[in-house]
Formats: structure tokens, sequence, C-alpha cells
């Protein structure tokens, strides 16, 4: 599969409206470890990227930086702020390309994934969207179906990491607690995913 302008503006339309489905939940999830406004940072900044996604250059790398600079507009929480981190790296590996070849996206996702570990000074491991990043780029690495490959390690990082306390983060100020609870950052990196490739 090549990651081409339509095949980006399509990605968006299905995120938002995955976005706009889960607003409750997410919201409820990062209630119950938060401040209880991640379904309306995902949706806020979503539907900004959406607004503007038909004047998107057909460069991939500067429609992501774009896209980049539409949601942190939208958003001061730190989750909007990782999410725009996470495009502006593949914005600035991705400039002056018109099309991405799948091979690549794990390698994206692996840069991204670090970028926001050093903006959110943050562990691998702490059940935070870092970890979900981190299955998603070895699940996707050389797998034959890169679509499937990823949907079902964002269901496996959920399900790994449900049993487990968050030790990053505001949920870690809830300890023992959030063992048994999923992640919201990792739920709301579950439904971007899964629209993303369309399953």
């Amino acid at each position: 599969m090549t990651i081409t302008h339509d095949v980006l503006l399509a990605a968006i339309d299905r995120i938002t409206a995955a976005m706009q489905r889960d607003f409750d939940r997410l919201n409820a999830a990062d209630g119950a470890l938060g401040d209880g406004d991640l379904g309306v940072t995902m949706s806020r900044g979503m539907r900004a990227i959406s607004d503007m996604k038909e004047d998107l250059p057909d460069d991939i790398g500067t429609a992501l930086f774009q896209c980049a600079q539409a949601f942190t507009k939208t958003s001061g929480s730190s989750y909007g702020t990782l999410m725009a981190t996470g495009l502006m790296s593949a914005a600035k590996t991705l400039r002056g390309q018109k099309a991405i070849e799948a091979s690549a996206i794990p390698e994206l996702i692996a840069a991204a994934r670090d970028k926001m570990q050093e903006r959110g000074k943050a562990e691998l491991g702490g059940k935070t969207v870092l970890d979900s990043l981190d299955y998603l780029a070895s699940a996707m690495a050389g797998a034959d179906d890169m679509a499937a490959a990823a949907a079902q390690a964002v269901d496996t990082a959920l399900d790994d990491f449900r049993d487990k306390p968050a030790t990053v983060g505001r949920a870690r100020i809830f300890g023992e607690k959030s063992i048994g609870m999923d992640d919201p950052g990792m739920l709301a990196m579950q439904s971007v995913v899964k629209a993303a490739v369309d399953l």
C-alpha cells in the first residue's frame, strides 16, 4: 500500500468520525484517571484538521506539519501536545515526498514514539500511549498485512497493560487503583489506528 494525498484525506475523515463516535467513551476513561477531557481534545483536534483538509498540499510532510499545527491550536492538553509532536516528527522526515511506501511506516512510528517520549519525559512501560506506539512499530515491521498488524497491536497493548499500574503522567497518582483500568491515551490511539487503517 502506498500512502498518497488522497489516502491521507480519507484517513482524516475516518479518524474525525471515530473521535466523534468515541467522544463520551474517551472522556469517561479520562475522567477515571485524568481530567476527563480527552474526548474533547481528540474531537476538537481532528475537527480542526478536517476543516482545513481540502487545502492540504500534495507534499505529505508539509500536509502533516499543517495537521500538527491545526491540532495544537485547538488543544493545550498534554495529550494534544504529544500528538502534535508525533505528527511533527513524521512531517520533518517526509517533507518533499508525495507518497509513502507502507514499509516506511514502522520507522516513522518509532521515531514519533521517541520524540514524544523525549517531549513527555516518560519511559516505556508506564502504561501510556508510548507503549501503544512501541507495540505498533514492532508489530508492523515486516508484517505481510500491516493494517491487520496495526489493529492487533493496539488491542494487544491495551490487554497487556490493563492489569498493570500506571506509573507515568496524571494517572500515576491513582497508583494501584489504575490496575484493571485502560489508559485513556492508549484507548484513543486504538481508535485512531483502527480508523486510519479502516478496520
